[in-house]
């Protein structure tokens, strides 16, 4: 099992493109508590996330719609008490980045309370948002694909950029994220083909879910990780990984191990 030690430097906002560039896989589970969030960094998490995803898994809610910049505090103070070297990611709610000031409210709020970069959704008028925050020095994970802030108009949860237009859209959305200062990007349900032409042609790291193996990193929301019924329906690209390995730990150990190795996602836990 892989252990931090005291000479591992906690991670900073360009260490990512440095991993990137030394084709070091990055590893990255959402958390909610403080206790989840240590024992995810002991067994080998690069990045936490306080995800939206806590109004599904946590609230109990519908979509993530209803989570609040407060919601989201609450759980960034808990786990950041908890961490002492993952990178500690938030995520800007449902219109909290409707326009450049908003965000820089929000964005604020969540960095006081414990968070070293923030994640929004979204291009078009979000690169606005994006330039603001940086040149503003708050780091920036853009997030793009499955977007699931756009649950009502997108109608569901589905796989994105599947038809050569959609595909062509999404490539100029991530170059065009990474040139308003995104220092990562998260890319959610799209085709395995698709996400590897789409980190080949950045310099900041890729992380998927459900986005096939080629991506610089893999995030997996820790209900997911862990076989927990959260009350919805279970993605293609969740692998239950308590059920091999008997522990919390265990699971996240066999996580990391098999990201860093290539071996997750599989073909079975990708999309074509």
């Amino acid at each position: 099992m892989y252990t931090s030690t005291p000479q591992d430097k906690p991670w900073t906002v360009p260490m990512l493109a440095d991993a990137k560039r030394d084709s070091r896989k990055l590893v990255m589970l959402t958390a909610y508590d403080a206790s989840f969030a240590r024992t995810f960094e002991a067994a080998g998490t690069d990045i936490i996330l306080v995800g939206d995803s806590l109004g599904m898994v946590v609230q109990g809610h519908g979509s993530t719609l209803p989570v609040t910049v407060a919601d989201t505090a609450y759980h960034v103070a808990c786990v950041a008490r908890g961490l002492s070297r993952a990178l500690l990611v938030a995520d800007l709610p449902f219109q909290s980045d409707a326009t450049p000031e908003r965000a820089l409210d929000a964005a604020t709020t969540l960095l006081q309370a414990g968070a070293t970069m923030v994640k929004l959704e979204g291009a078009g008028h979000k690169l606005d948002v994006i330039r603001f925050l940086v040149e503003r020095e708050i780091p920036v994970c853009a997030h793009l694909g499955l977007t699931p802030q756009s649950v009502l108009r997108l109608g569901g949860y589905k796989v994105q950029g599947r038809d050569e237009v959609a595909a062509a859209r999404l490539r100029a959305d991530a170059r065009a994220v990474a040139e308003a200062g995104a220092a990562m990007l998260v890319l959610e349900c799209v085709p395995s083909a698709l996400a590897q032409a789409i980190t080949s042609d950045l310099t900041i790291p890729t992380i998927g879910i459900g986005a096939g193996p080629h991506c610089d990193g893999q995030v997996l929301v820790l209900h997911d990780l862990l076989g927990v019924n959260s009350g919805h329906r279970r993605p293609k690209f969740v692998k239950d990984f308590l059920a091999e390995a008997g522990t919390v730990a265990g699971a996240v150990a066999a996580f990391a191990a098999a990201v860093r190795e290539g071996r997750f996602p599989d073909a079975a836990h990708s999309y074509d």
